[in-house]
């Protein structure tokens, strides 16, 4: 029985990796497609250390192009923390917020990051986040009006919720967007306060809602993930002729391609990454 165990663990285990890799060798196909080439397209800079997709590599190709202030970043909607669009940036000096609804994903980030908390390197919320008390939950949290990043994943209140927060100015803005509806098609879901997500196509805003929204408030969108789940934003002030134009969702656009987000970045992810290895911490 033991050995059909082992059997067993072990043609799972192949099978896994192989699939992981066919994944992205169909990743790196993609992203080596005449149409990314362009040098200031965000997605040949694409590359995932703790984000879902490759969200982490698009952020840090965004700061180079606009440089850093206070390194300070807001994100709402972290899970367990191993998988998000702010983790990795612990590890290069950054600090900020995470609010998380589930208190049992939080307790786990509290119990696991200690020693990050403490430095002061993150404040962990455990919160619904609305359109009501959001100000109020970063405010607790966050006491300088400009930060660097603003990241947003809360599966369907994301635009409104956004789009009430006034306690700070962010200058990049991560949010989720719903894929299914392509440009120029205008869809948000109706806001409702204790929405919870029912894992169907009714989530969140499309692109085109997005990028209209957005630039009411001074923001243009500047690119997209290639498994067309995330969007990036940057305050008008600060895109000079650094990313790619026009900043608009048909130009911009990515279809939904959710079966490249299922390879692992190598091992499972462990807390003890940050906690008990030498980087940089902010004094």
């Amino acid at each position: 029985m033991r050995s059909l165990y082992r059997s067993l663990l072990r043609w799972f285990n192949v099978t896994r990796q192989i699939h992981a890799l066919s994944l992205h060798g169909s990743l790196e196909t993609l992203r080596n497609a005449p149409r990314y080439q362009a040098p200031k397209n965000l997605i040949r800079y694409g590359d995932k250390v703790y984000s879902q997709n490759q969200e982490d590599g698009m952020i840090r190709e965004i700061f180079n192009r606009i440089g850093v202030t206070n390194k300070l970043f807001v994100e709402f909607g972290v899970g367990d923390g191993l998988e998000n669009n702010t983790f990795a940036l612990l590890f290069d000096g950054w600090k900020g917020q995470w609010i998380e609804a589930d208190e049992k994903s939080a307790r786990q980030i509290r119990e696991h990051l200690k020693k990050t908390i403490a430095t002061g390197a993150l404040k962990v919320t455990q919160a619904y986040a609305t359109k009501d008390n959001i100000n109020d939950l970063i405010s607790a949290a966050i006491d300088q009006e400009e930060i660097d990043l603003l990241s947003i994943d809360i599966d369907g209140n994301d635009a409104y919720v956004f789009n009430a927060i006034t306690c700070i100015k962010p200058r990049v803005v991560v949010i989720e967007y719903n894929a299914k509806f392509t440009p120029p098609i205008l869809f948000c879901v109706d806001y409702d306060a204790t929405r919870a997500w029912e894992v169907d196509d009714f989530f969140g805003a499309s692109l085109k809602f997005l990028e209209v929204e957005f630039r009411k408030k001074g923001y243009l969108l500047v690119g997209c993930d290639l498994t067309g789940t995330n969007a990036f934003f940057v305050r008008e002030d600060l895109v000079g002729d650094h990313f790619l134009e026009p900043f608009t969702a048909e130009h911009h656009y990515e279809p939904a391609r959710y079966h490249l987000a299922g390879f692992p970045s190598g091992h499972t992810a462990s807390y003890k990454a940050l906690e008990e290895s030498q980087h940089v911490r902010p004094a």
